[in-house]
């Protein structure tokens, strides 16, 4: 691996929470581990065999919000085993450790392995998967070592920026993530809260009223107007059954504001998608160096 002439054959891997299409997923050769969704009595595999309609319909229906949890570190292991075999090395991103067992888990079952290193994104939903990316398009240049990759995605991982606007927070309620009385009371004021990651940890950074794409308008707007750090290269649109207008006001903020070589659409998935419930849209996108 010390070898530089070397064109080195690396792997990238993930928790299912970066929320990267099939398609990306594919072209990329970026294989996920699914997080456990336990609704009811039953045990689901995020993207496998649940989604976040079925999610919506299971509340709808009266029945409880369901909770994720972690793959074990056996599941870890099983699943690391096939590409150690395979890739000279193989680099595992994971969900933020402030927000989940994950990175606890996966960096037990690395140990397993002299080739399987994992990095904390320190993010969620896409903005762990701007790193996903990210790392795959360096892996797939073959120039790098694999401790390179990392440090280079430990860097990255302080300068992503995830951000979303809520349409209600009936979702949020119903997991116990805010009290039922904030709920119906941003219900009837017709708040729209926006979300950011921060420090690992999801925190309400803004409140919006009105209408959902008028509250998306000003949404762009406050986090790209004037701004001069943002690496232009990629931009993250991510939603969740989007209502009508807001990815139209997004577009346009986008266009206005930003300067983004690269603009990738990408749904939010039953982890994320779950608590934030439908109409939820955001960006991610990195600040420059």
């Amino acid at each position: 691996l010390e070898k530089r002439n070397l064109i080195l054959n690396i792997k990238i891997t993930a928790d299912s929470t970066c929320d990267l299409s099939e398609a990306l997923l594919r072209q990329w050769n970026i294989s996920l581990i699914p997080m456990h969704i336990l609704m009811g009595e039953e045990s689901y595999l995020d993207g496998v065999t649940i989604h976040p309609a079925d999610v919506f319909a299971h509340a709808q229906n009266g029945g409880k919000m369901p909770k994720s949890a972690a793959a074990n570190l056996v599941e870890y292991a099983d699943f690391f085993d096939p590409f150690a075999k395979e890739y000279d090395a193989v680099i595992h991103i994971s969900v933020s450790s402030k927000l989940s067992s994950c990175y606890q888990n996966a960096c037990l079952a690395a140990q397993q392995f002299e080739n399987v290193s994992v990095v904390d994104s320190q993010n969620i939903c896409t903005g762990q998967g701007y790193l996903v990316l990210q790392a795959a398009k360096w892996a797939a240049d073959g120039r790098l070592l694999p401790r390179n990759i990392t440090m280079r995605l430990q860097n990255l991982a302080k300068r992503v920026q995830l951000s979303f606007v809520l349409n209600q927070l009936d979702y949020m309620a119903k997991s116990g993530r805010c009290s039922g009385v904030l709920a119906f009371g941003a219900n009837i004021l017709g708040i729209k809260p926006s979300l950011a990651i921060i420090d690992g940890e999801l925190k309400v950074v803004r409140k919006y009223r009105g209408s959902l794409p008028i509250c998306v308008g000003k949404y762009i707007t406050d986090l790209l107007d004037g701004r001069d750090d943002i690496d232009n290269s990629m931009v993250f649109i991510s939603s969740c059954q989007p209502k009508p207008g807001c990815m139209e006001a997004i577009k346009a903020g986008l266009r206005k504001y930003g300067k983004f070589e690269s603009i990738i659409e990408t749904d939010i998935g039953t982890t994320i998608g779950g608590y934030s419930g439908p109409g939820t849209i955001g960006i991610v996108f990195a600040n420059k160096v």
